[in-house]
């Protein structure tokens, strides 16, 4: 039924040769692991073997590109943190900008100013009158929204204030020269709007 002998106990390895074996394997493999694959893999090398037989140099190639993958990882992270961050920013958090607008007003002329804002932003505005005085309007208008009143006046030779955009559109000034006399209006801004042009 077997065509194979089975092996008589003289052809087994004895004991003392299994652990000879064993001995010799445990020894091979610390040499290994001391002299190649410490130095390869992880730039250790405690005997200088590594780096006579040029592991060592293979081991801290790897671990500076695994150091350079850490930190692009990390930076990666720290990019998506401030995407996230930005992205949950409201439209008052709009970037800040600074303007001086100057306008030439004939007797009875008129003309308007309107910055881009959103709801919620604000802005920082000081407008002055050289040469006489106009009456004023601050408002605001949008798509659908025709006409919203904030402030108004006479007889004026400037204002001053915080302006706070009750909704997304254009918000600013109308002044018309009232005086006998040719104006300047000066217009300083400062605070979170887009634009900021004459319009009429």
């Amino acid at each position: 039924m077997f065509n194979s002998q089975r092996p008589s106990t003289s052809d087994l390895p004895t004991n003392r040769q299994l652990v000879k074996a064993t001995a010799f394997a445990l020894v091979t493999a610390t040499v290994l692991l001391v002299t190649v694959v410490l130095p390869a893999e992880y730039a250790i090398d405690p005997t200088g073997a590594g780096r006579l037989l040029g592991y060592s140099e293979m081991g801290e190639i790897k671990q500076q590109l695994a150091a350079e993958a850490a930190a692009d990882e990390q930076n990666t992270a720290i990019e998506e943190v401030r995407t996230l961050a930005g992205n949950s920013g409201s439209g008052s958090e709009a970037a800040t900008r600074r303007d001086v607008t100057e306008l030439t007003l004939a007797p009875g002329e008129g003309a308007e100013v309107k910055a881009v804002m959103a709801d919620g932003a604000s802005l920082q505005y000081e407008w002055s009158v050289q040469g006489g005085h106009v009456n004023f309007d601050t408002h605001a208008d949008a798509p659908g929204i025709s006409y919203h009143g904030y402030d108004k006046g006479r007889e004026s030779t400037g204002e001053s204030g915080t302006l706070v955009a009750a909704f997304d559109g254009s918000h600013g000034w109308f002044w018309r020269n009232r005086s006998g006399a040719t104006v300047t209006v000066t217009l300083k801004t400062d605070g979170s709007y887009s634009d900021i042009k004459r319009v009429v």
